[in-house]
C-alpha cells in the first residue's frame, strides 16, 4: 500500500526529492486499491487483429504500428515482433522495416525481432512449412547470414540444437548479443545441454514442438533439472499457457520444477483479437475454432489467440501460484532472459515507469509507458 514516485519516464526514489530538493509531487493518482504491476513483455507474438509479422506486404509498418498499439490493453508494454520460417526474400524485405523503438502512446515498445526458423527439425516443424526449412551445412554461420540478410534489429533466434555445426551458430549469435532459444527440435538431453554450455538461454515454447519427456532422456525438456548448466547461468523456457497448448498438469509440472525460468509468451497469431475463420501465419492459412488454431484442415496447432492477460490469469489458476509469481512470468522473467532487468520487468527506482493497475483477479485496468498512461479501460458503458 505504497505509493509510486515517477519522474522523466523512470520510477523515483521519492527520498531524494523529500530531503534535497524538498519537493512533492506535481500529479497525484489515486490507484483505488489496484495492483501496480511492471508492464508485461512478449517475447513471442507472430501478429493479431489481422497482421501477420511474416507477410512481406507494402504497408508492413502501419500492421506493425497496429498490433503494438492494440496489446497496451493486454498490458503488453514491450514486445518482439516474431516471424515464423519463411523464404530468405521474406526476412530481407521485412527485416529491414522492423526498428527497436521505445513504447509510448503510439503503442508497445519493441525489443527487437525473434526468428523462429527456418533452422529448425523437420519432424517437429509444426505449423512451419516445410519447404522452406534449411541446414546449416555448408556455410554455418554464413548460411544464417545469408538467408536472415542482417541481423541488425535481431533479438532472439529459435534453432534446433541437433543440427550439425550448430554449436559455433550459437557461440557466433551469443557472441553478438542475441538470444539462442531451442525449439521446433527433436534434440536429446547432451545435445541440448551442449547447446546451452555454448551460450543458449532459452526454450521456445516449451513441451510444443519437440520430443516428449521421457524418463531415459527427457530431451530438451530435461533442461529445466539438468545439472549441466553452467555456474550462475539460467535456463528459461516459454509456456503458451492459453488451456490448450499445455495442459494445466503440464504446466505445473514444469512450474514446480524450475519456478524462476517460466516466461509466458501468447504465441498469437494474426487471428487474435478478430471473430474464427481462416487467417494466416506466413505461408501458411490457419483456421480458428474457439481458442484453438489450427492449419487448415489438419489438426497441428498454429501459435495461439490467447492474450498476454489471458495467459497470466490461465497461469494463476492452473498453478494455484501467487500473483506476483504470475505476474512476474511475464514481466520479470522475460527482462531477465533479454538481459534488460536493470531497465524493464520490475517496479525498481531508476527501472523504466513501464507499469499496470490491476484488479484482483488480474484484469488490466490501466496501461502506463514511461508514466504516461497509454491506455485505460473504458467503464462508462458499465
Amino acid at each position: 500500500r505504497e505509493d509510486l514516485w515517477v519522474r522523466d519516464g523512470k520510477i523515483l526514489n521519492p527520498e531524494k526529492l523529500f530531503f534535497e530538493e524538498k519537493g512533492s509531487a506535481d500529479v497525484q493518482l489515486d490507484c483505488k486499491d489496484s495492483i501496480i504491476a511492471p508492464g508485461f513483455i512478449d517475447v513471442q507474438i507472430n501478429g493479431g487483429f489481422g497482421v501477420d509479422f511474416s507477410l512481406a506486404t507494402d504497408d508492413f509498418k502501419s500492421g506493425l504500428d497496429l498490433v503494438s498499439q492494440k496489446i497496451l490493453s493486454h498490458g503488453v508494454t514491450s514486445f518482439c515482433p516474431t516471424l515464423v520460417t519463411s523464404p530468405p526474400s521474406v526476412y530481407h524485405q521485412i527485416l529491414p522495416q522492423i526498428t527497436v523503438r521505445n513504447g509510448g502512446a503510439h503503442g508497445a515498445g519493441i525489443l527487437g525481432a525473434h526468428l523462429e526458423g527456418p533452422f529448425i527439425s523437420k519432424e517437429k516443424k509444426g505449423a512451419h512449412p516445410e519447404h522452406c526449412l534449411r541446414t546449416f551445412e555448408a556455410g554455418a554461420f554464413q548460411d544464417l547470414l545469408d538467408t536472415y540478410g542482417s541481423l541488425d534489429c535481431v533479438q532472439i533466434v529459435t534453432l534446433a540444437p541437433e543440427m550439425r555445426r550448430s554449436s559455433e551458430v550459437i557461440q557466433e549469435l551469443t557472441k553478438r548479443g542475441i538470444c539462442v532459444s531451442l525449439g521446433h527440435s527433436v534434440a536429446n538431453l547432451s545435445q541440448a545441454e551442449e547447446a546451452v554450455q555454448h551460450g543458449a538461454t532459452f526454450i521456445t515454447h516449451l513441451f510444443n514442438a519437440m520430443l516428449p519427456f521421457h524418463h531415459r532422456d527427457p530431451g530438451i525438456v530435461g533442461l529445466l533439472t539438468s545439472d549441466k548448466i553452467p555456474a550462475g547461468r539460467r535456463v528459461f523456457y516459454g509456456m503458451i499457457s492459453d488451456g490448450i497448448h499445455t495442459n494445466p498438469a503440464a504446466l505445473r509440472i514444469a512450474h514446480r520444477a524450475h519456478p524462476k525460468g517460466l516466461v509466458l509468451v501468447t504465441d498469437a497469431i494474426a487471428g487474435m483479437g478478430l471473430a474464427p475463420g481462416r487467417h494466416t501465419l506466413g505461408q501458411q492459412v490457419v483456421e480458428i475454432d474457439g481458442l484453438n488454431t489450427y492449419i487448415a484442415g489438419t489438426k497441428t496447432l498454429s501459435g495461439s489467440v490467447a492474450t498476454m492477460d489471458t495467459c497470466v490469469r490461465h497461469f494463476q489458476e492452473a498453478t494455484g501460484c501467487s500473483a506476483e509469481t504470475a505476474l512476474e512470468a511475464a514481466s520479470l522473467h522475460p527482462a531477465q532472459l533479454l538481459g534488460i532487468e536493470h531497465k524493464k520487468g520490475t517496479l525498481d527506482y531508476d527501472s523504466d515507469a513501464d507499469f499496470l493497475m490491476l484488479d484482483d483477479s488480474l484484469y488490466v485496468q490501466a496501461t502506463y509507458i514511461a508514466g504516461q498512461e497509454v491506455w485505460r479501460q473504458d467503464v462508462s458503458g458499465m
